[in-house]
């Protein structure tokens, strides 16, 4: 007990002198003007879009509702439904170490959200790591007046209140974080994973959330002028163009890589490749997926920010290109190995999810069955051709899947983004018109966004991952680890003998 104590007071103390250290990460800035966006660029909705208005925009209630309520189901995406999803995946006696870490970092990452997260990933600083203005929050509630902040969404005069973009963004960093769980399953110290989480959230979430969604918002687009200024204000990737309109490189890439350099270097499972290590309850991560790819619809068609137009396109896109991802892993599942599994349709899903989710809002339902079905291919030689080539144990393929799946959806949403594809093209803010991309110049615009992702969280997750080495360890002994970890870490087991 006392170790355990020790553990958390050092990765307490780590935390805070990593946060104090930030200030020379970022440059200082003015504050950002309380009513202007800190948020992804996608089209949104055209017919919203008008002439600059003479008083401040109010927040429409519909689009505050639609906001809150897709935060509710990313919420349940990660608990219950990745739990759930990564749980089944694992032996019994592992079971609920799965369920405790990922429902602890979704606690750990949330709170640091709201201390110093939102700020340096939403707020001015410079084009790689935002500034101080959010630190706990402060300037988006006045007690005096009873005031919120409105933060802007992608059409010009449209708002939300900026506490619901806020908790919306929370639970992408959360689900992001606790993603990599799934790559050192069953052998990892749980103190461990708690310090690595939020080490890698400061680090490699925070700078490329920043560096891909943050932009002043539209309504500082009044003029060629302003549009330069506001377009050098923002993101690295943003300036250069980069689509993402829910998180292909933020989040899954991100997490992806993170998860593979974590199956490196904490090593294989004891037995792995000897010894049986199937799933336990397949019948959990169904439940586990079916929460996913519902919540996924608060993900997608949420990121959206407004109950529009755009809204409906990225929630289609998320049924239709799911299930053609579904149809195309149980397809190769059922060619070359002889017999379609449930495993395989769980799997196939979530990749197709991954994949259509940079690309949602951007390209016509055409362009996400291709995505759909192009994923479910790619993911599943990501789990088997690949998995054997690069020789880790990825436990739960977090890689495989996410990984893979997000690089192939953002390098397809410059294909299918364009008119030609049936895609929505992009705004110009300044002349509030539609334009057409290039498959060619957006595609290796993409590729750099991926290129980013991959260098940034690789490098941040190895250095991560050997600092709590260095200092409580990653992994458990083997007795323990051979015990399973529900009663070694936690005292207690998922099902009664």
């Amino acid at each position: 007990m006392k170790k355990l104590v020790n553990n958390f007071i050092l990765m307490l103390g780590l935390c805070g002198a990593l946060t104090l250290a930030l200030p020379s990460y970022a440059a200082d800035a003015p504050a950002q003007d309380q009513a202007t966006a800190v948020v992804v660029a996608p089209q949104g909705d055209n017919e919203a879009s008008a002439a600059p208005v003479a008083t401040p925009p109010a927040p429409n209630k519909g689009d505050t509702a639609w906001l809150m309520t897709a935060t509710l189901l990313v919420i349940m995406m990660t608990i219950p439904g990745l739990a759930l999803f990564y749980g089944g995946l694992v032996r019994s006696k592992n079971m609920l170490s799965v369920l405790m870490q990922v429902f602890s970092i979704f606690a750990l990452i949330t709170v640091l959200w709201a201390i110093y997260g939102y700020s340096l990933a939403f707020t001015q600083g410079n084009a790689f790591i935002g500034g101080f203005d959010r630190l706990f929050l402060k300037g988006i509630f006045d007690p005096a007046t009873g005031a919120v902040a409105n933060a802007a969404t992608f059409s010009k005069g449209v708002v939300v209140p900026e506490f619901a973009f806020v908790a919306f963004q929370a639970t992408f960093a959360a689900i992001t974080v606790a993603l990599v769980v799934g790559a050192f399953a069953e052998r990892m110290k749980f103190a461990a994973v708690l310090m690595f989480s939020a080490l890698w959230f400061t680090f490699s979430y925070l700078p490329i959330a920043h560096m891909v969604w943050f932009w002043p918002g539209p309504d500082a687009y009044t003029d060629d002028a302003a549009g330069a200024i506001a377009t050098a204000a923002s993101g690295w990737l943003f300036q250069k163009g980069a689509l993402d309109f829910a998180g292909g490189t933020v989040v899954h890439i991100n997490a992806g890589v993170a998860a593979l350099v974590g199956a490196f270097m904490v090593g294989k499972r004891i037995g792995y490749g000897k010894e049986a290590m199937t799933p336990h309850s397949l019948t959990m991560t169904m439940i586990g997926a079916s929460l996913l790819w519902v919540g996924w619809f608060g993900f997608n068609a949420g990121s959206a920010l407004e109950a529009g137009g755009t809204a409906t396109l990225a929630f289609a896109n998320t049924i239709f290109a799911t299930a053609a991802a579904t149809l195309a892993w149980l397809l190769a599942e059922w060619l070359i190995k002889g017999k379609p599994s449930m495993l395989g349709a769980a799997s196939g899903a979530v990749a197709g999810l991954v994949a259509i989710t940079p690309a949602c809002g951007w390209v016509g339902i055409g362009g996400g069955l291709a995505i759909g079905f192009i994923a479910g291919l790619a993911c599943f030689w990501g789990v088997t051709g690949l998995k054997k080539m690069l020789g880790a144990d990825d436990s739960l393929d977090v890689f495989g899947i996410h990984g893979i799946g997000g690089i192939v959806g953002a390098l397809l949403t410059g294909v299918f983004n364009t008119w030609s594809m049936g895609g929505t093209g992009i705004v110009d803010y300044v002349n509030n018109t539609i334009v057409d991309t290039s498959i060619g110049s957006q595609v290796w615009i993409q590729a750099q966004a991926v290129l980013t992702a991959v260098v940034w969280s690789a490098v941040v997750a190895v250095i991560c991952y050997k600092i709590v080495d260095l200092t409580i360890g990653l992994r458990v002994t083997e007795d323990k680890e051979r015990e399973g970890l529900d009663i070694t870490e936690h005292g207690e087991t998922a099902y009664t003998r």
